[in-house]
């Protein structure tokens, strides 16, 4: 599996960071952890990128789902304060939005069956995302500690 950093990637990883950094003002974040949003939901998008060709939307919406969240962890260690900061707005890259309006749309214009085929895709991508968070969410808070600041 070569993957070639295109310049097609690295503009989708530039914008999944600046949309990253746009909900996390949307939704408050300090600015001094702007840059720590950024760079988890452009590793997520990165590692989605790389893997989605060969795996699959939603295999690799998992392990990008779970880029985001170890670094999440990674970094609420490292700043004292909850993952949730660096978590909501890094998944946004990863959110099957299109899937669900093509759902929509299909349904809208009565084509069923590329309804079903595109909302059973956007459910597995969700569904993804879930055991991504969770199965990150299990480790302990000591594997963490690594990230933690020096006094």
């Amino acid at each position: 599996m070569a993957v070639l950093f295109t310049m097609e990637l690295w503009t989708h990883t530039l914008a999944a960071a600046v949309g990253t950094v746009a909900f996390s003002l949307l939704f408050q974040v300090p600015k001094h952890l702007y840059v720590y949003c950024g760079f988890a939901g452009a590793m997520g998008w990165i590692v989605y990128s790389c893997l989605e060709a060969d795996l699959g939307a939603p295999t690799a919406s998992y392990f990008a789902t779970v880029m985001v969240i170890v670094l999440s962890r990674l970094f609420a260690v490292r700043e004292r304060c909850p993952a949730t900061m660096f978590l909501i707005p890094g998944i946004f890259p990863l959110v099957p939005g299109a899937g669900i309006y093509w759902t929509s749309y299909y349904i809208v214009t009565n084509a069923l069956p590329a309804a079903v085929d595109s909302g059973f895709l956007a459910m597995k991508v969700a569904v993804a995302i879930v055991l991504g968070i969770v199965s990150v969410f299990e480790l302990p808070q000591s594997c963490f500690s690594v990230a933690a600041k020096e006094k």
